[in-house]
């Protein structure tokens, strides 16, 4: 089981490199800047930009692409945050803090401020998928995290699919930044070369999704997904290439890694009765990672059914335990982060995953790829750190 290095391996300490370089200067505890990115060296160079490819592990980056750009500039490995998973640590690039701090927390979560489980990247309720804004709710005031861009001393740039330039998730994050948006990968990089070649000082913060697309819908090992990162790769080299000259920090890495399933590891809990039955709300969080909302007076049943009848396939872990173990982060946690993490989680091993299915869902897709947990494939994600 590998845990998130919040104290000087983490992408929560990559963030703080960026924030002491072309902020204020000075580190905002508890988190310390990471070794291996100068924040000196950053200031000096006055352009920072920063990749995010969706879904690109350490271990899969050096198997599947071995020979190309990205491992030529590959300079060490990191770990995501917990949950590895994209709301959580794709908050963690927008904010520049742990999830102990934002407490974003997976792709569903209990709001209990509004009385809702709803999915925070599409802002929209579970069931229905009902858009929270419809609502009246805001996002800022329900993220109620600070954007890292308000702490930089320099102009601020996001690089986004052009579908979600506007949506609720990057306007509640996106601060003092300049949005702009793409269709294509090769548009990607365009975004992020024109930006770099036509300004003096800047931060950009580029994401892009579709490996991660890739990799639910048919497995980090299939074809298509490994294609896909080779033509990343390729853009890449592309890239460094059109910036050479510009003086540009180039650094790219990934929010998590994922493991691949089967058929016979893709739990569902309709086919446990038992343990649905001591559960006052659907499961949160993410398939390899679900946090359970129990009720009080079956909490022993529950305990007992998991470790009876699930024992190969998870382990219960009191959340409170993952509080007091630093798995969310260091210091002061957000005032909401206890809400957001169930009674307890269930740490699923291997590659299995649970998942749930509530009345007026239907058939939700299978994924094929998962990540969440704690094994090195989801948790390590790569340093790719290059000079122009």
């Amino acid at each position: 089981m590998i845990l998130p290095d919040y104290h000087q391996g983490s992408i929560v300490n990559l963030m703080q490199s960026i924030a002491v370089g072309l902020g204020s200067g000075v580190c905002s505890e508890p988190y310390a800047p990471h070794p291996l990115v100068c924040a000196q060296a950053l200031r000096d160079a006055g352009k920072v930009v920063l990749f995010v490819i969706d879904g690109l592990g350490y271990e899969y980056l050096r198997d599947a692409a071995a020979d190309g750009p990205l491992a030529e500039h590959l300079r060490a490995r990191m770990t995501s945050v917990f949950p590895s998973t994209t709301a959580t640590a794709i908050t963690t690039f927008m904010t520049g803090g742990a999830p102990q701090q934002h407490a974003l927390t997976g792709w569903y979560m209990w709001f209990r401020e509004i009385g809702v489980v709803a999915a925070p990247l599409p802002f929209t309720t579970r069931v229905g998928g009902i858009s929270l804004a419809g609502t009246g709710v805001e996002a800022r005031r329900l993220f109620a995290a600070r954007p890292i861009s308000e702490t930089l001393d320099t102009r601020c740039f996001i690089v986004q699919r052009r579908d979600l330039v506007e949506s609720h998730y990057t306007n509640a994050f996106r601060g003092k930044a300049e949005v702009r948006g793409y269709r294509s990968l090769a548009g990607f990089f365009d975004v992020a070369r024109d930006i770099v070649n036509s300004s003096d000082r800047c931060f950009v913060y580029a994401y892009w999704p579709q490996l991660d697309a890739l990799c639910h819908g048919y497995g980090s090992d299939h074809d298509r997904a490994r294609q896909h990162l080779r033509q990343i790769d390729a853009h890449f080299g592309g890239f460094l290439d059109a910036v050479r000259g510009s003086g540009a920090k180039v650094l790219l890495t990934a929010d998590h890694g994922f493991v691949d399933t089967r058929a016979d590891t893709r739990l569902a809990l309709e086919d446990h009765p038992r343990l649905a039955d001591t559960l006052v709300l659907p499961l949160c969080g993410e398939g390899r990672v679900p946090f359970c909302y129990v009720d009080p007076a079956k909490r022993g049943l529950f305990e007992s059914y998991v470790a009876e009848e699930l024992g190969e396939q998870c382990v219960a872990v009191d959340s409170r335990e993952l509080l007091a173990g630093e798995y969310f982060g260091l210091g002061e946690p957000h005032p909401r982060l206890a809400d957001r993490i169930g009674h307890y989680a269930l740490l699923m091993k291997d590659n299995f995953v649970l998942r749930d299915r509530l009345m007026g869902e239907g058939e939700r897709p299978v994924h094929v790829g998962a990540h969440g947990g704690t094994s090195s494939s989801e948790m390590y994600v790569p340093l790719v750190m290059a000079d122009t």
